[in-house]
């Protein structure tokens, strides 16, 4: 079952041992105050200094004294532990003011001179409740429990010593190097060295942790891409940098430092998060640096919170009422009883009223057991076996079954069953969730005009005005080269020939595919170069920097050398933050490109605005350095790359735009219908 699911709605590593990474703090010190010399020594060699406190420092196949103590790779998501439960249960229960004022009842039944009934009349309802709700509780945590335990109790290959060593997920710690099949959850937040693809790629598939089905590419440095064997791992030696334990699962900053080799940058890309899958890829091999809680799945958990449904807030605000009710009652009636005691005390001396307690708070909280029974005791219980039952009838109910996973319906705690129908917004984003997240190149836009794909590559119109020298031949090239080249894409040829491609964007494969369809097919990747099939001309771009897409930057941009020597930068993104950065000289057409831009809009469709730059090479291998040293930055690294990466996209000459239609999955407007019947709010993004 996964690491962790995400609900709708809802501590002493091991000795080192050889053969594996270690952890290890900054400086440890002696008892004379000192720090070890070897640690300074190890500390001098990575570069690391007391400026940099906050940084997790990973010495690469060097044994070392634990001199600090990181969290095991256990983690637990349950409610309740053996020693935590009583009191955790009897506080929940008694935010319920029903359950406090039965327990008040049942303890004034045990003074005599207050109550005129049974002392247990009230008592053993109360316990029989708790009971049950107890019962409840337990049965819920129990599945956590199992749950957690198979979790901890999965296996994984870790190196120790000369050989791959079978242990538990609770027993991986930081700094192992570990070795994780097809198919299988990473057990730690791990740095990717290398895998069995070329280049050390590989695929992961996040659903568990951000709910996308895509597939996603990682790839390893060049540097440890090579290391396929025991005898390659066990040579390896330096540190890993990284920045502390957080919970951003897209951030990821980190400095690799091999012993007489330069630093090298660890970003998102060489990061295998926990909670994700390896998809398609044989193996991977990786250094553990975040574990159990520490990890980035785990930081986005919270703990098991004691919530309170809609239905038990009405409860407790409708007992308080009655409360008040109950209290004028016997306010009245005790003040009642006084006054009649006083008048027929004397008179009606055979009633015995000289034996009655005279004593007004008595009487008072006597009214208060007689009248009890205004606040209903089997409200709670009744409440609870409801929900209890609700909660099978989830888990059983076929209509809420997902045959093609083989999924069904799970309730994790019935507590909130009646909040599913008190939902008012309804908040979701559109692509993956509204759409199919299969998308299609449908046209493009040069100048003033707009191009369509066609069954053969020798009909589309586009092609043949590149190939009749028409006015836009230039800017088709260069668009056709820019959807070749401008992307993190990875071919796969097949055996009958056929090429596929695996994007972390749906987006990016149509766009490769789209240029494809006019004769322009991307064929192979090296970490530093491309190779396409320009109409039947083969051409290598050596790929010189790959400044990627980010959210905020809304744009991606590659600079490389053509087949001609020139240094060109080809960037893609919004069209807002495209036409900004635009050269006074690389506008032409610009108004014309807006007004497709609109009408692609209008038809659904999601367009990208593209754009090249030439650059000088003395300019370029300027900026490369200032690039570099923002680049193995482990403060501030996005903003520093941001800021170079401002300093050279710009003077953009524009080129055209692009679209993509991505449908409507089947039901949905079918569903979006039923939602605004049932007078449901809706947000989308």
């Amino acid at each position: 079952m996964p690491d962790q699911t995400i609900e709708l709605g809802q501590l002493s590593p091991s000795s080192p041992s050889n053969g594996s990474t270690r952890l290890t703090d900054h400086h440890a010190p002696d008892e004379d105050g000192t720090a070890s010399s070897a640690i300074d020594r190890e500390t001098e060699e990575s570069g690391y200094t007391q400026a940099n406190a906050e940084q997790r420092v990973i010495f690469i196949n060097r044994a070392q004294p634990p001199v600090h103590k990181f969290v095991n790779n256990r983690v637990s998501t349950a409610k309740y532990s053996i020693l935590r439960f009583i009191p955790l249960f009897l506080f929940e229960q008694f935010r319920r003011w029903a359950n406090v004022f039965f327990l008040m009842i049942a303890l004034l039944q045990q003074i005599p001179d207050v109550s005129p009934t049974g002392r247990y009349t009230t008592l053993v309802p109360l316990i029989f409740i708790l009971s049950v709700s107890a019962i409840k509780e337990i049965i819920e945590d129990i599945k956590r429990h199992r749950a957690d335990d198979e979790t901890n109790h999965r296996r994984v290959e870790v190196l120790r010593g000369d050989s791959w060593i079978n242990v538990r997920w609770k027993d991986v710690i930081v700094g192992d190097i570990v070795k994780v099949p097809n198919n299988t959850f990473f057990p730690a937040d791990l740095v990717l060295l290398s895998s069995s693809e070329p280049q050390g790629m590989s695929f992961i598939e996040t659903a568990n942790l951000d709910g996308e089905t895509n597939l996603k590419i990682r790839q390893g440095l060049q540097s440890t891409s090579k290391l396929t064997t025991i005898h390659d791992l066990k040579q390896l030696t330096g540190t890993i940098e990284c920045e502390p334990p957080n919970k951003h699962l897209y951030e990821f900053n980190g400095v690799l430092k091999e012993t007489n080799k330069t630093p090298e940058s660890l970003g998102p890309d060489q990061l295998l998060l926990r909670g994700a899958v390896l998809r398609n890829t044989s193996w991977i091999f990786g250094i553990v640096i975040y574990t159990g809680h520490e990890t980035k799945l785990m930081r986005n958990s919270t703990t098991a919170p004691l919530k309170r449904s809609t239905v038990d807030k009405l409860t407790n605000i409708q007992i308080l009422l009655l409360f008040g009710v109950l209290f004028v009652m016997c306010l009245m009636c005790s003040v009642f009883n006084v006054l009649w005691n006083n008048v027929h005390a004397a008179t009606d001396w055979y009633i015995g009223l000289e034996d009655s307690s005279q004593n007004f708070l008595y009487n008072l909280l006597t009214f208060v057991i007689l009248f009890n029974n205004l606040i209903p005791i089997s409200l709670q219980v009744t409440l609870e076996v409801v929900r209890f039952i609700q909660a099978i009838f989830i888990n059983m109910d076929s209509e809420m079954y997902h045959a093609e996973t083989d999924t069904p319906a799970m309730a994790r705690t019935s507590n909130l069953n009646e909040e599913l129908g008190q939902v008012k917004y309804i908040f979701s984003d559109k692509t993956g969730t509204l759409t199919r997240n299969v998308m299609e190149f449908k046209r493009c836009a040069i100048g003033h005009d707009v191009y369509a794909t066609a069954e053969n590559v020798e009909d589309a119109l586009l092609v043949q005005h590149f190939k009749q020298g028409h006015k836009n031949a230039e800017l088709i090239k260069e668009l056709l080269v820019l959807l070749s080249v401008c992307h993190t894409v990875i071919p796969e040829r097949l055996e009958d020939g056929s090429i596929i491609y695996h994007a972390a964007s749906p987006d990016e494969r149509a766009l490769v595919y789209g240029a494809s369809k006019f004769g322009y097919v991307f064929e192979s990747r090296t970490p530093d170069t491309v190779e396409i099939n320009a109409l039947g001309v083969k051409e290598r771009y050596e790929i010189l920097t790959v400044l990627e897409f980010t959210s905020a930057r809304k744009r991606m941009s590659v600079i490389v050398k053509d087949p001609n020597g020139k240094i060109k930068l080809y960037c893609k993104g919004a069209d807002n933050v495209i036409y900004e950065r635009l050269d006074s000289g690389g506008r032409e057409h610009s108004e014309v490109l807006l007004q497709h831009l609109e009408h692609f809009a209008t038809e659904g469709l999601r367009t990208l605005c593209c754009a090249v730059a030439d650059l000088k090479k003395s300019d370029y291998e300027e900026w490369r350095q200032l690039y570099n040293k923002a680049s193995i930055s482990l403060q501030h690294r996005e903003e520093k790359i941001e800021e170079a990466a401002n300093l050279i996209e710009r003077n953009l000459k524009l080129i055209g735009a692009t679209a993509i239609e991505d449908k409507l999955q089947e039901g949905v407007p079918d569903a979006i219908a039923s939602f605004t019947s049932g007078g449901h709010k809706r947000f989308g993004s």
